[in-house]
């Protein structure tokens, strides 16, 4: 008995102490009453009265011409001609619904490149009901943003301020503003659920912003914004399988927005700016190889010749790690980084070489377009009659949506008349690598080829990621095989 009584008190004492280590790790909830009026009145009112006067809703329309679905066919159009027109085209009229935000007084707004388009007509309604024509000041699919600017000479108007800085973390309420399904200014709150996703595939420049905050056909273009009402992001997309909200949605970052709207009202274009390197992003496996202890960063695979990479020393093999402090988790947010820097800013690497850290400053130029593209429709007695090609600069190649750092010549057009066009051995997106077995650097090398006598036409052409050996014969047979 004697024993059991001390076993049981010293249960009782480890309780006890459990007891009292837990009280000391998490004092107690304390539960009171609200002492004033505004603990009972929490609200994002006041974020919404200062930001919601300058969101906006628009209206764009546009006139398409339409044939009838007949002579859309290939077979049809082969026989009589891409000019044929039968009667009169029927016009009809596209339009999109949206939203926006005025950013300057003098009646500047952003919105979505999506919701504009190429409209011919846009009208944007503001909060207090007072409607106004607009025309785009600068469109740009590549980030899909647009700046529209209000037709409304001496005007001043609302106005909503950009945040400083992409600092947004997850879990930070935040508003989104605008004209969901045409219903009205609508404001719903969320939390910012992720921040650099790379993966969505919206635009060329994939790197937004996550929230929970409802957002539906009708937000695009309108504010994602902060508790400060400072606005964090422009609300985009949605993921969604039924076309409402699942509770995805995507934004585009205050940094990238900066950015068009200094090249709107300060360039008149967009001048995008480059590293001029390639690399591939660190995945588990590479990291582990790199001595990394997670996977992340992008690892150097080649450097255009006198680039501003190559001119501040980077070396193939390194692996960028962070842009000015900021983490660079793969190849699409280092391209993000970069793209919210004018020509001319001076960044810092930071760059793992031989397994030291080290931090690289980097000045930053604009897309290099060398050589000139030169644009030509190649003509004679040969396969390539009627197929426009050109040449790939580093700027050329970027505004085509494809590899800054990929050369050559390109196909850009081919006539449907032609024998190229009618058998298709010959496809816009081509580059030309090799021609009758001579190198092709230039337009100028397929020009000179051009011109000499053949019976059979060689050549090795790039399709996306494969390499392709063609023969083009006199009697026109074709015949196409992957390169060994």
């Amino acid at each position: 008995m004697a024993l059991r009584a001390r076993f049981l008190t010293a249960l009782l004492f480890l309780a006890a102490c459990g007891a009292a280590a837990a009280q000391e790790a998490a004092p107690p909830l304390v539960r009171q009453l609200p002492q004033d009026r505004a603990e009972v009145l929490l609200s994002y009112a006041p974020v919404v009265k200062k930001v919601a006067p300058a969101v906006v809703n628009i209206y764009a329309a546009r006139t398409v011409a339409v044939r009838s679905p007949i002579f859309e066919s290939p077979l049809v159009r082969r026989f009589l001609g891409e000019d044929f027109n039968f009667g009169i085209p029927r016009e009809r009229i596209e339009r999109s619904l949206g939203s926006g935000v005025i950013v300057r007084p003098e009646g500047v707004v952003v919105t979505n490149n999506h919701v504009v388009g190429k409209a011919d007509v846009i009208k944007v309604v503001l909060a207090d009901r007072r409607e106004f024509d607009a025309k785009v000041v600068l469109a740009d699919p590549r980030t899909d943003l647009a700046v529209l600017r209000l037709e409304a000479e001496g005007e001043r108007f609302p106005a909503a301020a950009l945040a400083e800085e992409d600092d947004a973390e997850v879990g930070d309420i935040v508003l989104a503003i605008g004209n969901p399904f045409g219903i009205g200014q609508t404001v719903t709150a969320g939390i910012v659920s992720a921040t650099a996703r790379t993966e969505v595939g919206i635009n060329d420049y994939g790197f937004f912003l996550q929230t929970d905050a409802a957002v539906n056909p009708g937000n695009s273009g309108g504010p994602l914004v902060a508790l400060t009402g400072h606005i964090i992001g422009i609300n985009t997309a949605i993921y969604t399988r039924t076309g409402d909200t699942s509770g995805i949605g995507f934004a585009i970052p205050a940094s990238m927005v900066r950015t068009v709207l200094r090249a709107a009202l300060d360039e008149g274009e967009i001048v995008r700016t480059w590293l001029g390197l390639a690399g591939q992003p660190v995945n588990a496996e590479l990291a582990q190889a790199l001595g990394l202890d997670r996977p992340g960063g992008v690892l150097v695979g080649d450097l255009y010749p006198d680039g501003p990479a190559a001119e501040a020393g980077l070396r193939t093999g390194d692996v960028i790690l962070e842009v000015n402090g900021e983490d660079v988790l793969d190849d699409r947010a280092l391209r993000f980084r970069i793209a919210t820097h004018p020509p001319g800013d001076k960044v810092t690497l930071t760059v793992l070489r031989d397994g030291e850290r080290l931090e690289v400053p980097v000045k930053l130029s604009p897309l290099p377009e060398v050589p000139e593209r030169r644009i030509t429709k190649l003509t004679g007695p040969h396969p390539f009659q009627g197929v426009t090609i050109a040449n790939l600069s580093p700027k050329f190649a970027d505004e085509l949506g494809l590899d800054p750092m990929r050369t050559g010549v390109i196909v850009l057009e081919v006539d449907p008349r032609s024998p190229a066009g009618r058998v298709g051995y010959v496809r816009p997106g081509d580059i030309l690598v090799n021609v009758q077995n001579r190198r092709i650097n230039s337009v100028a090398d397929v020009v000179v080829v051009a011109k000499e006598p053949w019976e059979t036409w060689l050549y090795r052409i790039r399709r996306g990621e494969q390499l392709l050996d063609c023969g083009v014969f006199r009697n026109g047979a074709v015949e196409c095989r992957r390169s060994r």
